[in-house]
């Protein structure tokens, strides 16, 4: 089992920076990809972007490609979300998502946080 708890979403304005953190737990943190995603009310999970564990490769989706970043810190258990640039479409509950391989469709994942929400006011 792995569990992963999110943090880090607040309120922000309108052009500023936030990062948001995924602490894992449980399974050996290594082998597992990890992703973000966000959803808003009466929509469903878009892929933010996710990471490689081994190779570290990142990628993202298309909404917020140049704008975010993903990181780690494998002695932390912990992979961050750093968000620049902040519009207020980038509203949304932010979860993030484990499993073995880092794909963009939610239904492929089967760890899942608890979301943190992050809301951009204009």
């Amino acid at each position: 089992q792995v569990q992963l708890v999110e943090s880090g979403g607040r309120l922000v304005q309108a052009g500023a920076s936030l990062s948001v953190s995924c602490a894992a737990s449980g399974r050996t943190f290594s082998t597992l990809d990890m992703a973000w995603f966000r959803q808003t009310p009466g929509k469903g999970r878009e892929f933010v972007g996710g990471i490689e564990r081994r190779s570290s490769n990142t990628y993202y989706g298309s909404a917020v490609k140049g704008r975010f970043t993903i990181s780690e810190d494998n002695p932390k258990n912990t992979v961050y979300l750093q968000m620049n640039n902040l519009k207020p479409e980038d509203t949304a509950v932010y979860y993030c998502a484990a499993d073995l391989f880092c794909v963009s469709d939610y239904d492929e994942y089967d760890y899942w946080g608890q979301g943190t929400q992050v809301t951009v006011s204009s």
